[in-house]
């Protein structure tokens, strides 16, 4: 047969049973199952329109194979959320995945392809800790020391290096990993660093530096993952970017690529699989549809996945890594401004590293004329916690709060925010994932891992976890995966 009768028969196949699907009853009901088209393997469903599926979804539909991607928002992108609605004078803020690093191969190769631009950020340029206050730039040229015993002058990232410099020395060939190393993942990186005679400062400093970057606490994350990635960690001087004009651009511009192949609003409910192929389960309105593919791509959050039946069940390491891998909390506070008040000379700074409940708090509004902008805040762990619990307009005024300690003048200009707490979104459950104690050994091998016909994508699948780059890279990683298997 072929390719475009073949793709012309699919479409029509699909045409029916959506239709079909459209005048169900109203009482919940378990459809006929479908196929994408008999006697062929060139089909995938793709579960999730999150980057990774839709990054493997457009690439395996470049390859030639029909796909379907099953997704239970009414939106593409998934982490990637850029709201503009909240806000006046047209301003927009990143509620979700933000950077862009200058090292992201796959980001820019996805931008390049679709017409983005991504355009460079501020780097920090003023530190307020413990109620202290430091402009980067004096505080780098002349060697300040932060007020936690144990630093080193003229350096806010990456004090723990100090205290690591033994185990570093161990490592001579990264994927060689000797046992003295490999056996850190028992450890946490507080039980790491006081082991290593580290103050409790330096740990109490990993809070805010590190951990909060992977939305995590210290106690929580695995000594191996530190010692392991430390080479490549952030830092104040880490080159990022955002997409001009939001990063939504990415996830819709895919989307628009794949056209119909898309089916929104239709939570996946169950997964059985066997030799063959694999059976997905999804609502759609008051029915429960099926839908027989002969490989599945699951590109979800395996914080969702748990509550997935999978029938019958994975490999037990695939079980095990699925039900306890880490994710952590992260909450996005968008404060909108009268004037912007932190780019006047006598601000501390425009992108501000603090140990206050907001953790990150920054400019947004680089690419958008004034008066009015928007203060965005990235804080996460214990503080993101923290704010969870409170009511939204409780979030915000605590944001207030917190930003008058930097910024005494902000509330004579504040107009009000938006808030975006990821822990209680339905459709992720928290943050991106991170390597906790235990799971910096195997646990990303065992998650990238194929079960029979069933494939995972995911940033959580990635070398390049808990960013947009990991979440494309493991799309294409996945869709390459699925041609070999399939030997094309």
């Amino acid at each position: 047969m072929r390719r475009r009768t073949f793709l012309a028969q699919t479409a029509g196949t699909l045409a029916t049973t959506w239709t079909a699907a459209a005048v169900a009853s109203a009482e919940p009901t378990i459809a006929d199952t479908p196929t994408l088209s008999p006697g062929s393997s060139r089909q995938v469903v793709v579960l999730g329109a999150g980057l990774a599926g839709l990054a493997a979804a457009y690439e395996l539909k470049k390859a030639g194979y029909a796909v379907t991607v099953v997704e239970a928002r009414t939106r593409p992108g998934g982490r990637v959320l850029t709201w503009r609605d909240p806000f006046a004078d047209g301003l927009y803020a990143e509620m979700g995945a933000e950077y862009v690093d200058a090292t992201d191969e796959y980001d820019h190769r996805f931008c390049r392809e679709l017409g983005l631009k991504v355009m460079t950020a501020k780097l920090y340029d003023a530190i307020f800790v413990r109620g202290q206050r430091f402009k980067m730039a004096s505080f780098k040229r002349n060697k300040e020391k932060l007020p936690y015993a144990g630093t080193e002058g003229g350096r806010l990232f990456g004090q723990e290096a100090a205290y690591i410099k033994r185990l570093l020395a161990l490592i001579t060939d990264p994927e060689r990993l000797p046992p003295e190393i490999l056996k850190l993942d028992n450890l946490s990186v507080v039980e790491l660093l006081l082991q290593e005679g580290a103050p409790e400062d330096i740990a109490a400093l990993f809070t805010y530096t590190q951990a909060t970057e992977s939305t995590a606490r210290p106690h929580e994350m695995s000594a191996l993952h530190l010692v392991r990635s430390h080479r490549r960690s952030f830092s104040e001087d880490t080159d990022e970017g955002r997409i001009l004009g939001g990063n939504d651009q990415l996830p819709k511009g895919l989307a628009r690529a794949l056209s119909g192949e898309i089916l929104y609003d239709r939570p996946a409910r169950k997964i059985v699989h066997d030799r063959d192929g694999a059976t997905v389960s999804f609502e759609e309105g008051a029915a429960l549809r099926t839908l027989r593919t002969p490989r599945l791509v699951v590109a979800i959050p395996f914080k969702v996945l748990r509550d997935i039946e999978v029938t019958p069940s994975f490999s037990p390491a695939k079980t095990k890594c699925i039900a306890t891998l880490a994710y952590g909390h992260v909450m996005k506070l968008a404060m909108q401004y009268q004037r912007r008040f932190w780019d006047e000379p006598a601000s501390l700074g425009q992108r501000v590293f603090t140990d206050t409940m907001l953790r990150r708090v920054y400019h947004f509004s680089i690419d958008q004329p004034g008066p009015r902008g928007i203060l965005m805040s990235f804080t996460s762990g214990a503080d993101a916690e923290a704010l969870g619990r409170m009511s939204e307009a409780e979030r915000l005024r605590t944001a207030l709060q917190e930003a008058t300690r930097i910024w005494p003048e902000a509330p004579r200009h504040f107009e009000g925010g938006a808030v975006k707490y990821w822990n209680e979104d339905p459709w992720i459950r928290g943050s991106y994932s991170f390597e906790g104690v235990g799971q910096a050994r195997d646990y990303l091998q065992i998650a990238a891992a194929p079960e029979g016909r069933v494939h995972f994508a995911g940033e959580h699948t990635s070398v390049h976890r808990a960013s947009m780059n990991g979440a494309l890279e493991s799309g294409v990683r996945v869709a390459a995966e699925v041609q070999k298997a399939e030997g094309a």
